[in-house]
């Protein structure tokens, strides 16, 4: 089985790349949605307390947008979360694998692959392009935030052509080709790879 990491900067559509592995029967773990989850465990709230202290606690349960506006403009405080989550992740997504073993390939989802080191994990990476004003006009719609979050937000990325350089295949998501047919493309080598 093959193990491929999907990655993509913010707005750049990685989900909806995700989505069409999927409906091709592709497994998919989304690890940003998974990480979330993670956020509620005993042990990461009781550090997240620690450090940033009960003001982010709204009615028992963490402020996610507080905590988000004290980690995006704090790379720090950014290092503390990622050092709480992404061991958890890292555990979950290997039973999820296995869960998965006869699968060709499965894709983890992830938008910071490459910033967290997990990409080394994977055999493949597939990295989503998109432009930087596409991917601010997604944002803005998609979270409701003004533009200059999603710029702040954007700035704890790596930049997308560093990320193509690292990268075994690379979708472009900038209206400059269809999409679809290059995820099956991608999918038809995996196969190939996979048996």
């Amino acid at each position: 089985m093959i193990k491929v990491g999907l990655t993509g900067n913010i707005g750049s559509g990685k989900s909806t790349v995700a989505g069409v592995f999927e409906t091709l029967g592709v497994p998919v773990y989304h690890a940003d949605t998974e990480a979330k989850k993670f956020l509620d465990s005993k042990d990461v709230r009781e550090s997240l307390k620690k450090k940033f202290g009960s003001e982010i606690f709204e009615k028992g349960k963490i402020n996610r947008r507080m905590l988000a506006g004290l980690v995006f403009n704090d790379k720090q405080a950014l290092g503390f979360l990622n050092s709480l989550i992404h061991p958890l992740v890292g555990k979950d997504f290997e039973k999820w694998v296995g869960v998965h073993s006869l699968a060709p390939y499965v894709v983890q989802e992830a938008a910071i692959l490459f910033e967290s080191g997990f990409y080394k994990m994977f055999d493949k990476v597939i990295t989503v392009i998109s432009t930087p004003g596409q991917a601010v006009r997604r944002v803005m719609l998609r979270d409701d935030v003004p533009e200059e979050e999603v710029v702040r937000r954007m700035k704890n990325q790596w930049p997308a052509e560093k990320k193509k350089e690292l990268s075994d295949f690379v979708i472009y998501n900038d209206n400059s080709k269809l999409v679809i047919p290059q995820v099956i493309d991608i999918h038809r080598q995996l196969l190939l790879l996979g048996r």
